[in-house]
């Protein structure tokens, strides 16, 4: 039975939406599961839960990007059932998502009014106009930069002020805020949250949903807690702490789990070969801040936490793509700083990005060449020479795709006319026919159906089993159990436990993740 209660601020105040026993499933799995919540304007209105939960659901049910099976959304008492973001915009609601949507060749000035109607003149955008309403909302909300200043210029922050800028220049009554801190400093955070109580005090809703429960207890009015697909708790923020909101998120079996025993150091793994990778009080910014672990042959390591763990920046540090403020990294033995991910590659070092269309493949290429992209000087001919043979490529291509099962229309179809599993594949194809001897997995299975997971999982175990070491991120935290011989918890960029064996469940996971947060400011 959720826990419920009402806000004495805001009792008096009709909700703007209210969500009435919103059902949606996938097959048998059940991603919301009876949910009632309801959202006024003028309050800030906490939405916490592990991943899975069921956040994202019902924000995707809000935007009218998936129908609700069963249940209602009423907005001003009307039920609707929304067909897309831009009718959920008409209703005045608006959503800003940790991947800011925006276009980096535009101007700030451009992007804030994309999709508006624009004031005319003798036929032909007013710019001058335009410009004048956008300054009005940009005053509102602080922005100190030009207008006209390339996005792509602008820190994360200030890309943040004109994602809200675009909301409000659409009248947005309640604004949805997803992770909107997993990649702000301090000072930056600090700086969003008074942007925040500022929006509040001019009417506007705001719907925050964070896995940082500290700011969730400074900013909400109230707090609604998931699990499972189901509403947890409600509760006004008077009275509530820390401890009550780790319980709504994990319950109450969590006794032993994440226990000092159950998170002791792993002695050797199994596979039990010699270290590969080794990590000595890495930092990064407030992203990664002393991370060190030791990672064997033939050893599958996850890593995994909440949004904004620091878990992808400490990847892309071992891969080259970003630079190390401090502490080491050793490759089988020797100091290892390579200055471009090309330098990795070289060493032996692949990975699989979590964007796979955006970062893993070129997707207007073949399946043959895609496959190929990470060893492209094996394609040649004649060795030494920087030469492309197609039929090589084919032949690599050919055989990479049975050793995966990669399911294609043929080699020299495009990639992106396959499945998001087959094209995940060939990411992990690609950088196989390399010979790695680390490899890199950053959420190999997100997009992917269920089928595809397992085909991904088995090519791990055979990697695992043929000596290669792989080092996985991961937020679907049922996928670690039975998969990982390790799993390394970080939370706030740094590692808060570690499991192995039959202590990795997805109960001593979340139990990490949260109960750990508060030693770490």
């Amino acid at each position: 039975m959720a826990e419920s209660a009402s806000d004495p601020r805001t009792e008096d105040r009709p909700p703007f939406i209210r969500v009435v026993g919103l059902e949606k499933h996938y097959g048998g799995a059940y991603a919301l599961s009876g949910v009632d919540i309801d959202l006024r304007e003028g309050e800030v209105h906490g939405l916490i839960g592990a991943n899975g939960a069921g956040k994202s659901t019902l924000i995707r049910a809000l935007a009218g990007l998936v129908q609700p099976d069963g249940g209602r959304i009423e907005i001003e008492g009307r039920p609707l059932a929304l067909s897309g973001p831009e009718e959920a915009g008409r209703h005045g609601l608006s959503f800003i998502h940790q991947e800011l949507n925006l276009v980096p060749q535009f101007n700030a000035l451009q992007n804030i009014t994309l999709g508006l109607p624009k004031a005319t003149r003798f036929g032909l955008i007013d710019w001058r106009a335009t410009r004048r309403q956008a300054e009005r909302v940009a005053a509102q909300i602080g922005i100190g930069f030009r207008l006209d200043t390339p996005t792509a210029r602008l820190s994360t922050a200030d890309r943040w002020l004109v994602t809200i800028g675009k909301a409000l220049m659409r009248r947005a009554r309640l604004i949805v805020m997803d992770e909107p801190t997993a990649s702000l400093s301090a000072k930056e955070a600090d700086r969003l949250f008074q942007i925040i109580r500022d929006l509040r005090a001019d009417g506007v809703g705001i719907l925050y949903v964070s896995h940082r429960l500290d700011e969730i207890l400074e900013l909400s009015d109230r707090v609604t807690t998931f699990r499972d697909g189901m509403k947890a708790m409600e509760a006004p923020r008077a009275g509530l702490t820390r401890g009550a909101l780790v319980r709504a998120i994990v319950g109450d079996k969590l006794s032993t789990a994440g226990s000092a025993e159950a998170a002791a150091p792993a002695s050797v793994p199994r596979g039990g070969g010699g270290v590969v990778l080794s990590l000595r009080d890495l930092r990064r910014g407030r992203a990664v801040r002393g991370v060190s672990f030791d990672l064997r042959e033939g050893e599958v390591l996850a890593l995994a936490g909440l949004v904004g763990a620091g878990r992808t920046e400490t990847v892309r540090m071992i891969f080259g793509a970003d630079q190390p403020e401090g502490g080491e990294i050793h490759l089988r033995g020797r100091k290892f700083q390579p200055g471009s991910p090309a330098e990795a590659v070289k060493a032996g070092v692949a990975l699989v990005p979590e964007e796979r269309r955006a970062q893993g493949l070129v997707l207007g290429l073949s399946v043959a060449l895609n496959a190929n992209l990470g060893s492209l000087g094996r394609t040649s001919p004649v060795a030494g020479l920087p030469l492309f043979s197609p039929a090589v490529a084919d032949r690599r291509g050919r055989a990479i795709s049975e050793r995966l099962r990669i399911k294609h229309p043929g080699l020299r179809s495009p990639v992106n006319a396959l499945s998001g599993g087959n094209q995940q594949k060939v990411v992990i194809g690609k950088w196989l026919l390399n010979d790695p001897k680390l490899l890199i997995l950053d959420e190999p299975s997100r997009g992917v159906d269920v089928g595809a997971r397992s085909e991904i999982h088995r090519i791990i175990r055979e990697l695992n089993d043929s000596g290669v070491a792989v080092l996985l991120v991961s937020s679907d935290i049922e996928e670690l159990p039975g998969l990982c011989d390790r799993v390394l918890v970080m939370v706030e960029g740094r590692i808060a436990g570690e499991l192995q064996g039959p202590a990795i469940t997805r109960d001593a996971i979340l139990h990490l993740c949260y109960s750990h947060a508060e030693d770490h400011p």
